[in-house]
């Protein structure tokens, strides 16, 4: 057989409020290893309390990357994430200590993993004249468009991601093509690690509880009061990372469209909604192992058997 040096990654994935940043803590405790950030919105400074950022007692214990790398008004993408993620994975690995990719956003860690679909830039033309129809009818009607024209793209989409919604259409009307075939002609096959890829598995019931109680506790924690911080800053509400879970709700309180009460279960809805796409994307992923976040036990041996395998 002929030798593969790749380097090897550990990935710990899962739903929102499945608990991968305690597991990932203490594994990286016990294995002696570094933690990379694979959460699309842990990306962002000022936005703790929203993005369930691991604590100062959990960053001081473990080193995290890319937590904290742009202001709430400046781009990112997946793009960006693996041009930025991938030497720091390279590097950890290089000193030879288990680099744990952690986060619950799917494509950063395909990205990461295989490598990126390459997709037409954007036409300001097309893209101002999909803004506007959006601004017209709503970011709901455009999705239903898109479930239209691409079932399987939109059911990765929440109805009103307004900026993803509006990048597929615009693919679409660029290529002729489906966003999802485009992604799965690519295949995600520029490999340049070898991965163990662990997925955290809670019952529906039990996780959708454990969403219940962690939405609570972020606005007992401060949302409300990080949210207004973040628009005396002067941040637009319309921004990408402003209308995220969490901080577009809280705004309809704040701008007195809706009650605490009702921003409350309707971020409790929302979060299981998105909490159920994660899962349909992670089910869907090849080779990953799904596993109990309770049994830290089980994932350090199917670890440490990972690291000991032979490459050839």
């Amino acid at each position: 057989m002929v030798a593969d040096n790749k380097p090897k990654i550990i990935v710990i994935a899962g739903p929102t409020a499945s608990g991968k940043t305690g597991l990932a803590v203490a594994l990286a405790l016990s294995l002696g290893g570094e933690i990379l950030n694979a959460d699309s919105m842990q990306v962002y400074r000022y936005m703790d309390v929203g993005t369930a950022k691991p604590t100062l007692e959990e960053r001081r214990g473990v080193i995290h990357h890319l937590l904290d790398v742009v202001d709430p008004d400046e781009e990112f993408n997946a793009a960006m994430y693996r041009r930025m993620a991938l030497p720091l994975a390279k590097g950890i690995c290089a000193k030879n200590i288990p680099c744990f990719i952690v986060g619950g956003t799917g494509l950063y860690i395909r990205s990461l993993l295989g490598g990126l679909v390459e997709l037409p830039p954007s036409d300001p033309i097309l893209r101002e004249r999909l803004q506007l129809e959006c601004d017209q009818k709503g970011a709901p009607k455009l999705h239903q468009r898109l479930a239209e024209l691409d079932p399987e793209r939109a059911e990765s989409i929440h109805p009103n991601d307004r900026l993803r919604i509006i990048r597929a259409l615009e693919i679409i009307q660029q290529t002729g093509r489906q966003v999802s075939h485009l992604m799965k002609q690519h295949r995600f096959g520029n490999q340049e690690f070898l991965a163990l890829k662990l997925c955290l598995q809670v019952e529906k019931e039990p996780l959708y509880d454990r969403i219940n109680d962690r939405s609570e506790k972020m606005l007992a924690c401060g949302l409300v009061a990080e949210t207004e911080h973040l628009i005396k800053k002067g941040y637009d509400p319309h921004l990408k990372s402003m209308t995220a879970i969490g901080y577009r709700h809280v705004l309809k309180y704040l701008q007195g469209e809706w009650s605490l009460q009702k921003a409350t279960e309707t971020l409790k809805r929302d979060t299981r909604r998105y909490a159920k796409r994660q899962m349909t994307w992670f089910k869907a992923e090849p080779d990953m192992i799904h596993i109990d976040p309770e049994d830290k036990t089980l994932a350090i041996n199917r670890i440490r058997d990972f690291l000991a395998e032979s490459q050839c």
